[in-house]
């Protein structure tokens, strides 16, 4: 064989697997619609959104539910503290009209308590 004949079927040959990858291509290409694909998929991404994003809104309103509890509960302790300190300034009272000394109070003042006992009176 000429070497001529030798290029002329090897570009035949390029262009029967050219021609056979574009076939195959388009089979391919028509099994799966690349915009049906995109479609589904932002679909999917929607709805995993819109769980999370209710899941979300649920625990933020679990979290607003326990902080108004804590709040209600942090309301009722401060008023039970004042009602407490009111009541030991008035044995505190009553002791020294009856002319006793009333015990000193607790010492040393933890440092946790020092801000909070102008709130209470003391």
């Amino acid at each position: 064989m000429r070497p001529e004949m030798l290029t002329a079927l090897s570009a035949l040959a390029v262009a029967v697997v050219t021609a056979a990858g574009g076939v195959a291509t388009t089979i391919v290409g028509r099994r799966q619609p690349r915009g049906a694909q995109r479609r589904d998929d932002f679909t999917v991404v929607t709805d995993r959104m819109e769980r999370e994003i209710t899941r979300q809104g649920q625990k933020i309103d679990e979290m607003e539910a326990e902080v108004e509890r804590d709040r209600a509960r942090i309301t009722a302790q401060d008023f039970a503290i004042r009602y407490l300190a009111g009541w030991a300034r008035s044995l505190v009272g009553y002791m020294r009209q009856s002319q006793l000394e009333p015990p000193p109070p607790p010492q040393p003042v933890p440092d946790e308590v020092r801000p909070y006992l102008h709130d209470v009176g003391l």
